[in-house]
């Protein structure tokens, strides 16, 4: 897609300032932006989109969805913080899928340690991949169970860890999603919903928000699938996996948010191809991007 299509595809949105002050008086999103968006590049010019992108914080990710993590590593947490406060922007999550749920004690201090809150991973290997009925019973109790050292970790630093609902894991069916409402133990775990997930039970989405209610969403991504998020296609396909872009109604599943009192956080995602490259060329052009995507959820709040 050549620049002057993206131009055309990430333009001025139709959205009236009145029907987006109404919107937002009412109920509000709180949006971070994912640091994979953006790649290998510098982190620092991630930090300069955080509050172009009318995001209150930055979630921070690794390899192979980006560097940004080994880049802290390489510059050191003094440096880290420099920039953070020069950008007047602040870490609130880490995604740390390589870690998975029982090897991220150490991540869930430095979270802490650097201001965070939250860390968003999968459930890792339970068994038998997208469980239903009584297997999915099984795993979530014994997940609990064996996840039990690590949430009382995280309850005493006051950190959240989010478990994405991930096809070919353990939480991803709506019965598994249901159990890990009914099981969980603890205030500081909870479910970072991925509606391009349930793809193949996208009716049930909106009932599932409600029946996690806030206490069990902590983190919310704007995503919907696309096969373009594990194939190569053009990039005008690959925008479509974002809201605006694509073909999912997202009305029913913002009333729902909005009737549970959401008030988790809130990504604007997509997955490129090959993983870890910047979704688009420049940092602006993604910022633009998500920017629509934005002004189109503030439409469908309105």
């Amino acid at each position: 897609m050549d620049r002057r299509k993206a131009c055309q595809l990430i333009g001025a949105s139709l959205v009236s300032p009145a029907a987006l002050k109404a919107a937002e008086s009412s109920f509000k999103l709180r949006y971070v932006l994912s640091s994979a968006m953006y790649g290998d590049m510098p982190l620092e010019s991630v930090l300069a989109e955080v509050a172009v992108t009318g995001c209150e914080s930055v979630d921070i990710w690794r390899k192979v969805h980006a560097t940004h993590r080994e880049q802290i590593d390489e510059m050191g947490e003094e440096a880290f913080q420099a920039l953070l406060k020069k950008h007047d922007t602040k870490m609130s999550v880490s995604t740390c899928y390589p870690l998975g749920p029982f090897k991220q004690d150490d991540e869930l201090r430095w979270v802490k340690k650097n201001g965070g809150a939250m860390t968003v991973c999968g459930s890792g290997g339970m068994g038998e991949k997208d469980p239903v009925g009584d297997e999915a019973k099984r795993q979530v109790q014994a997940f609990f169970e064996k996840l039990k050292p690590h949430y009382e970790l995280a309850e005493e630093l006051g950190v959240t860890m989010a478990i994405e609902n991930h096809k070919n894991s353990m939480l991803s069916s709506p019965d598994s999603i249901r159990y890990f409402i009914e099981f969980n133990p603890s205030k500081n775990v909870g479910i970072a919903f991925a509606p391009h997930h349930l793809h193949d039970a996208i009716d049930e989405i909106p009932a599932l928000i409600r029946e996690c209610g806030k206490e069990n969403l902590p983190f919310f991504y704007f995503q919907e699938y696309h096969p373009s998020s594990k194939k190569k296609m053009a990039k005008e396909e690959e925008l479509k996996q974002m809201p605006g872009f694509g073909s999912l109604e997202y009305v029913p599943i913002l009333e729902a948010l909005r009737e549970v009192k959401y008030e988790g956080l809130s990504e604007i995602f997509m997955h490129p191809m090959p993983r870890g490259i910047p979704m688009l060329d420049t940092a602006e052009e993604i910022s633009a991007a998500i920017n629509q995507s934005r002004a189109y959820l503030t439409k469908c709040l309105s």
